[in-house]
């Protein structure tokens, strides 16, 4: 697709530029008294985690925000490909995939060896994150990827909308009720900014509420959170903009070192003729802020015109630009459980994004962090609140999501270091870099975390059965479950495995195929189907409520090995009859294919096969032989509650 050629215009690229409009102010309404979940903050964290809650009918959430209306444009604009699944899980990848910049190169140039004050092109290498997915790393407008969250909030079954123009004023937790699970210990008072009420304060009371409202985070304030690290003292410049240039790497990302003027790093943008450009500045003096610099956007354009000499660069419209310090920050604790408190106190409140973590956003990490940050806590959250977990879940959070800010941010020095040609204030000033291969170098030691698809969680009773990792040695437990295709036996067609794992709450079970046939009585995926179908032993009988359908809570999907099978040879429990109709579901039971062999690609053990089971933020949280029905049943007994009569 391509867009912008005329200028600049946010808004739905599904429209023509010509006849897109600015979408009208949203409209204001009173905030609730009383919910279940309070978000604060509309970026990417605040908005994946409304978009997972506002699919359940029986959780009353609100998200406010302090700006008038959703972002036009600006801010994060790189996609991973950990993000491009979790927004499969909400059914929404295909628009993405279609309106972005599809990153596949990466161009490294540096001064050239005969006229030193000018760039020349080292080479060009595939870009390493290639192949980790099923999808492409891809850039685009942050605000579509609020859009389309948006717009799934709206089309749910509690049509969630935000509230805007809210400034919250005081955020307080009454510890002495936050041992009480039907309680509200939150209360958040809000004053309005719009113009027509402005002043006029408002008092929400919660459950749970959820700070998502980035670095200068109120929520984190009055929590008392503090955030820790420090700041490299380096200026970056960052636009967007509409070029005229002769650069031959203008639609590659491309790295580039000058010998005397500092950095560029270029990214294509989406529409064909956007691009971004991040410009190495000064150093910061102490306590300096990059906002103190006084450099307009005219001061970039000129220093990137050095920086790309012998090209032209003739900028014919800045979409957005702004100037930022590069830090590394990560706060204290992600929830409102103070340092040695006693085991076993359930968290009322949390941050999530870049309330809790804050970096460069060269790295395009702020995004692909924050709003993986929500996806793990959405779920767990549903769950204690429908009465499906035990509380203790909650505390699983700032554990798992801790460890990747933490990652996060050693990755971002690194990376901001290799970036600039100039180190920061810690180090002597006075030298300079201009190589490119420790950057290249970087890129692939670091593709799995920059990607997203390498992140783990620690052994934990949520993560577990590491003894049995070798039964599937390509589905690494506490890693996001990796995609991979098989054919669906009722009609044939090759699906996405990773696919199946919606964003709905709901557990999966994966059982991979004995050597057997499924048929005959002896093999061992076909006792595990018959045990999950007992009502008396099967956990997922269990915690299915009485007259939910089969799967509603754990959704069991078999692939098999063998290639002459038949639908109507399966059992029952692998087509189960739906819904108010009975109406079959053909689409649970898989086998492989010659071309696709996720047996051979996942590393499955074929003699034995397995059981993976995935948590409902997708990543790995068990593995267990197919004879191990009792340890299925103890794993999901331990943190899972039966449903109340």
């Amino acid at each position: 697709m391509q867009y912008h050629l005329n200028g600049f215009k946010p808004g739905d690229y599904q429209i023509s530029d010509a006849a897109r409009q600015p979408a009208p102010p949203p409209p204001m309404a009173d905030l609730p008294k009383q919910v279940d979940v309070l978000i604060i903050g509309c970026g990417p964290a605040g908005l994946a985690l409304a978009r997972q809650l506002a699919d359940f009918a029986n959780i009353k959430t609100c998200i406010v925000e302090q700006k008038s209306g959703p972002m036009l444009f600006g801010q994060a604009d790189g996609i991973s490909c950990r993000t491009m699944e979790i927004m499969e899980a909400f059914n929404s990848s295909e628009l993405l995939v279609k309106e972005a910049y599809q990153l596949h190169q990466n161009a490294f140039w540096e001064p050239d060896a005969q006229n030193p004050q000018q760039i020349k092109r080292t080479h060009k290498v595939a870009d390493a994150r290639l192949g980790l997915s099923e999808f492409t790393h891809g850039v685009v407008n942050q605000a579509r990827l609020h859009d389309i969250l948006l717009d799934g909030m709206a089309h749910s079954v509690t049509h969630l909308v935000p509230h805007y123009n809210r400034r919250l004023l005081e955020l307080v937790v009454d510890q002495s009720l936050t041992q009480d699970l039907d309680a509200h210990p939150i209360t958040a008072t809000f004053e309005r900014n719009d113009a027509s009420q402005s002043s006029k304060v408002e008092i929400v009371k919660a459950r749970y509420v959820v700070g998502c409202d980035g670095a200068r985070s109120a929520t984190r304030k009055s929590l008392g959170i503090e955030l820790q690290g420090d700041s490299a003292n380096k200026a970056w410049g960052v636009m967007d903009v509409l070029p005229v240039t002769n650069f031959p790497d203008i639609r590659v990302k491309s790295f580039i070192q000058s010998k005397d003027n500092g950095a560029v790093m270029l990214v294509p943008r989406e529409g064909g003729y956007l691009v971004r450009l991040y410009v190495e500045l000064d150093l910061l003096g102490k306590d300096q802020r990059a906002s103190q610099l006084n450099l307009s956007v005219d001061d970039l354009i000129a220093r990137a015109q050095q920086i790309m000499q012998p090209y032209q660069l003739e900028v014919k419209e800045v979409a957005w630009w702004s100037i930022y310090e590069v830090g590394q920050r990560v706060a204290e604790r992600f929830d409102d459980i103070p340092a040695g408190s006693p085991d076993g106190l359930i968290p009322r409140a949390f941050v999530a994004g870049d309330a809790c973590h804050t970096h460069s956003p060269k790295g395009g990490w702020g995004l692909n962090t924050s709003l993986p940050d929500t996806f793990n806590l959405g779920w767990k959250l549903a769950a204690v609140l429908q009465g499906k977990a035990r509380p203790k879940l909650l505390q699983t959070y700032a554990t798992e999501r801790r460890k990747v800010a933490f990652m996060l941010i050693n990755a971002d020095r690194e990376m901001s270091a290799l970036v600039a040609t100039h180190p920061n204030a810690k180090k002597d000033a006075s030298s300079a870099k201009t190589s490119t291969a420790d950057i290249e170098n970087f890129i692939a030691r670091q593709n799995g975390f920059i990607a997203g698809t390498s992140i783990d969680y620690d052994e934990s009773w949520l993560c577990t059965g590491h003894k049995n990792q070798a039964l599937a040695s390509g589905f690494p437990i506490g890693q996001r479950f990796h995609s991979a295709q098989a054919v669906r036996v009722a009609d044939g067609r090759p699906v996405q495995l990773g696919h199946l794992n919606k964003a709905d709450g709901r557990w999966r079970i994966f059982i991979f195929g004995d050597a057997k046939n499924p048929l005959d009585a002896t093999c061992e995926a076909a006792k595990l189907v018959k045990f999950l179908a007992d009502a008396d032993t099967s956990p997922v009988k269990q915690y299915t409520p009485t007259g939910a359908d089969i799967d509603s809570v754990i959704d069991v999907y078999a692939v098999f090995q063998q290639q002459d099978l038949t639908l109507e040879d399966m059992p029952d429990f692998l087509w189960p009859a739906k819904g108010k109709y009975g109406l079959r579901d053909y689409e649970k039971i898989f086998q492989t294919s010659k071309t696709h062999d996720i047996f051979e690609q996942r590393g499955i053990d074929r003699l034995n096969g397995c059981i993976v089971v995935v948590r409902p933020d997708q990543h790995i949280a068990n593995i267990l032989p197919l004879n191990g029905h009792a340890e299925l049943s103890q794993f999901f007994d331990g943190f899972m509650l039966p449903p109340q009569s």
